[in-house]
């Protein structure tokens, strides 16, 4: 038995939040942005729209494109590092209630950026030990409420957002999933953190005053090490599976930075024909960033049934993931 990549679906809030926004907000510019980062806007949740209800959203249509019922899922593992709660529930047996999935296992993970990829490893290792035949994965955030507008040099790169998949089991072995590639290093951990609320820093009035609970990153050393990063981990599976870049029909990288993407798209002789960008208009949704960029590409109509797909992420952690698989589903 294998695994498949089934259906794709995502969802993006509707208010939008511009350079020339962030303009009026903190000392920066539109053409400061567009340079080191390439976005240009990032859409932001509602007061009253949170990962859940995004995540749900793009769950139903996942489903609906697999032509599946909602009895026919049997695991949702949600990727977030901005959970509906702190702690518990999972914001995975939030999304199954609000979609009408009962009494079916559910979880989260976080990972940050990777998780997506990281889920999708979990799918694949479900499916194929045959104790599930088709899973729900999900990467979903709502990174405005890590983010300090205040800052920046953090509130410039990230947007809110979800995307959710539906991985099948098949037997047909032109549709599984070739090889998933998940790795982390805890010793870059405060490359990107979120240093509050938890057991190194409980709720405070102090974490309040010194705004531990919103995300701090250490931009320039996480560049480096992401390039050099990605582009080994890309650089291996090809060759362990015999696959030439070349090769690839959509090459889906984490939408962090364009500076980063191209390049690794350069150092893996990429053309811009087959990177996939959609960072210019949602900037950084972490988890959500590759389900979004492969639902861009499905309902422009450039993904077809049987491309390969080559995902490659980098975040928190740091983790680091790529993944080698076909698109099976159907067209729309």
């Amino acid at each position: 038995m294998y695994a498949k990549f089934h259906s794709i679906g995502a969802f993006v809030p509707s208010k939008i939040l511009s350079n020339e926004d962030l303009e009026k907000m903190v000392d920066t510019s539109d053409e400061w942005i567009l340079k080191r980062t390439g976005i240009k806007e990032r859409h932001i949740a509602g007061d009253n729209e949170v990962t859940s209800d995004m995540a749900a959203k793009a769950s139903k249509i996942a489903i609906e494109r697999a032509g599946l019922e909602l009895e026919d899922i049997d695991l949702v593992v949600c990727a977030t590092v901005t959970p509906d709660y702190f702690n518990m529930p999972a914001t995975a047996c939030i999304i199954s209630d609000k979609i009408g999935i009962k009494n079916v296992q559910a979880f989260d993970i976080s990972a940050a950026c990777s998780g997506f990829v990281y889920a999708l490893s979990i799918a694949k290792a479900f499916i194929e030990s045959g104790m599930k035949k088709h899973v729900l994965i999900i990467g979903a955030e709502k990174f405005s409420s890590l983010v300090d507008y205040t800052d920046r040099s953090t509130c410039i790169l990230f947007g809110d957002g979800a995307g959710a998949a539906v991985i099948s089991a098949t037997d047909n072995k032109d549709e599984a999933i070739v090889d998933i590639h998940a790795s982390a290093d805890g010793s870059y951990a405060d490359f990107l953190v979120t240093p509050a609320p938890g057991s190194v820093n409980p709720v405070s009035q102090k974490v309040i005053d010194e705004g531990l609970n919103f995300v701090q990153m250490k931009g320039n050393e996480t560049f480096k090490l992401a390039v050099k990063t990605l582009t080994k981990d890309v650089k291996s599976i090809l060759a362990k599976n015999g696959i030439e870049s070349k090769d690839i029909p959509h090459f889906i990288p984490h939408q962090a930075n364009y500076r980063i993407i191209k390049a690794v798209g350069d150092a893996l002789k990429m053309t811009e024909e087959q990177v996939v960008l959609t960072v210019e208009k949602y900037g950084n949704t972490s988890a959500a960033s590759i389900p979004m960029a492969i639902n861009d590409i499905y309902e422009s109509g450039r993904l077809k049934k049987g491309e390969m797909m080559l995902l490659d992420t980098f975040g928190g952690g740091l983790t680091w993931a790529s993944a080698l698989l076909p698109f099976a589903g159907e067209l729309l």
